[in-house]
């Protein structure tokens, strides 16, 4: 679960990371007095979830009041369109209203997990305010890690480390190991998944700021981040997922095709995507719908799928293991008797009760493309959109 600015910088804070001062604006005459608050010139920053804000047109500095309440009147209700949002965007419902910093010197930071090394990982660059894919591909000298072992911690030393390979020393370091150490402990106490700040900025006045911040939550922590939790912006996320969320279903994510899929398992999922994509396709969803065994379970992932105004055939791909493939069969019948499937479906079987779940699915009166196979799923069902 995704952060706006204004959420990360006040959950970085609880944590002694130093903030520019802000204030969050819903209403053009709340950007204005909030900037009248903080000394008459502001910075005026959309929040929405996605990077590229300024490009975008999102971010704008105010010199009066009176400029603020323009500026939040231009961005507060406009979709935000961004490399990152695709060309449908994000709708701006709030600005941060935030002091103007006299900037010296920009830093990369961040915390994300690491796959490859079983643990999170600090990662620091001195080339700050940039996409740091492209500083790693650029620069990949510039690019500083430390690892967080999950038994002996977060050492200060790791942090100091970072810090002197940014180029702070003097006065300066002991900030910027605080600003490290308390992004960490944000990360940790959080269930954090990536937690960023581009940039930290040393001010010409020697202050160490998160000039920025993201921050994301493991949304399977969820049990124990209720309060975080509950910040969520439930108008920054797709529609069908949320939908499907509602009904239960957490594995699913809408993507850009017509071919609707329901699968059992991820990395079968992820290959099914694949196969459609190598038939000539483009699927519309991923949806592992893993061990459903009731039918139920199945018609309310098909319905998420069949009323998807963007999908014109769907396949169903099961491999049954703790899935069985007859309850499988039965949940895609209910749904194409109830009206929730109206387009054409492709069916492959496999595993756990196969031979009931064919049987099902021939004794139905319901039309019904079958597959004999993986590869021949996904051609049957790009030619159907075909």
């Amino acid at each position: 679960m995704k952060l706006h600015e204004y959420q990360a910088k006040a959950l970085l804070a609880k944590y002694g990371v130093v903030v520019p001062k802000g204030i969050v604006a819903r209403t053009p005459e709340e950007a204005e007095k909030a900037t009248a608050d903080l000394g008459g010139k502001a910075v005026i920053k959309a929040q929405a979830h996605t990077g590229a804000r300024g490009k975008a047109g999102g971010v704008k500095v105010a010199n009066t009041p009176a400029e603020a309440k323009q500026h939040a009147a231009a961005i507060i209700g406009m979709q935000l369109v961004t490399h990152q949002t695709g060309p449908q965007g994000l709708p701006v419902g709030s600005v941060l209203v935030e002091e103007l910093i006299d900037i010296d010197k920009e830093v990369y930071l961040s915390v994300a997990i690491d796959n490859s090394a079983g643990m999170p990982v600090v990662i620091a660059s001195p080339q700050g305010g940039m996409d740091i894919e492209a500083v790693a591909a650029d620069s990949p000298d510039a690019i500083f890690k430390q690892h967080i072992d999950p038994a002996a911690g977060f050492r200060d030393y790791q942090a100091r480390e970072l810090a002197f390979a940014c180029g702070f020393e003097g006065a300066t370091l002991g900030p910027m190991v605080v600003l490290i150490m308390g992004l960490v402990k944000a990360f940790e106490a959080s269930d954090g998944s990536i937690a960023e700040i581009n940039p930290v900025v040393l001010t010409k006045d020697g202050r160490v700021l998160a000039a920025d911040a993201k921050f994301s939550i493991d949304d399977s922590a969820a049990y124990r981040q209720k309060a975080n939790m509950e910040l969520q912006d439930r108008s920054q996320e797709a529609a069908k997922e949320l939908e499907a969320h509602d009904a239960g279903i957490q594995n699913y994510v809408k993507l850009d095709g017509n071919i609707g899929c329901l699968v059992n398992g991820a990395g079968l999922a992820m290959a099914t995507l694949d196969a459609i994509k190598m038939a000539g396709g483009d699927a519309a969803n991923f949806l592992d719908i893993g061990t459903a065994n009731s039918p139920e379970a199945v018609v309310a992932a098909l319905r998420i799928i069949g009323t998807d105004p963007d999908v014109k055939a769907v396949l169903v791909n099961i491999f049954g293991g703790l899935a069985r493939t007859d309850v499988i069969a039965q949940g895609v019948i209910d749904a194409k008797t109830q009206g929730l499937l109206p387009q054409p479906t492709v069916v492959r079987l496999a595993g756990t009760n196969v031979e009931e779940g064919l049987r099902i699915l021939d004794a139905s009166p319901v039309e019904l493309i079958r597959a004999d196979g993986f590869a021949d799923a996904a051609r049957r069902v790009v030619a159907a959109v075909k």
